[in-house]
């Protein structure tokens, strides 16, 4: 979904967004692309460990260009995938040395976790 973000940049700062649709969301970068593309990485902390029924439908592109935080700024849209919010569990089948399951499942049972869980939780490790 395509979502309004107001953009403000002062002489000698970073660029900034937020995101009226996300109370409270906001991201930033050194440039324009880069505050823009951290626009889902806010969505997403803003989620984080919550269970969303739905989302909230984006607001007129109109409302967003005449509010008040669009003082001074300029107004954009911006794509957000909520792919991340779907927790159902699907099978994966991977291709794996038989060494390294055996590492995998060693790692796994000695903290309790089935190779599934134990292979979820470092990849989120790992992805940061």
């Amino acid at each position: 979904m395509r979502y309004p973000v107001i953009i403000h940049k002062d002489e000698g700062s970073n660029y900034g967004v937020i995101v009226p649709d996300f109370p409270g969301v906001f991201s930033g970068g050194a440039t324009l692309d880069e505050a823009l593309s951290n626009v889902q990485e806010a969505i997403e902390t803003f989620y984080d460990g919550e269970e969303a029924e739905c989302v909230p439908t984006p607001s007129a592109l109109e409302d967003t260009l005449f509010s008040e935080d669009a003082k001074d700024g300029a107004v954009a849209l911006v794509d957000v995938n909520f792919d991340f919010l779907e927790k159902k569990t699907v099978p994966v089948n991977i291709t794996v040395p038989l060494y390294i399951i055996k590492q995998i499942d060693r790692a796994a049972r000695s903290r309790g976790l089935s190779r599934s869980a134990y292979l979820v939780k470092a990849a989120q490790a790992y992805s940061g």
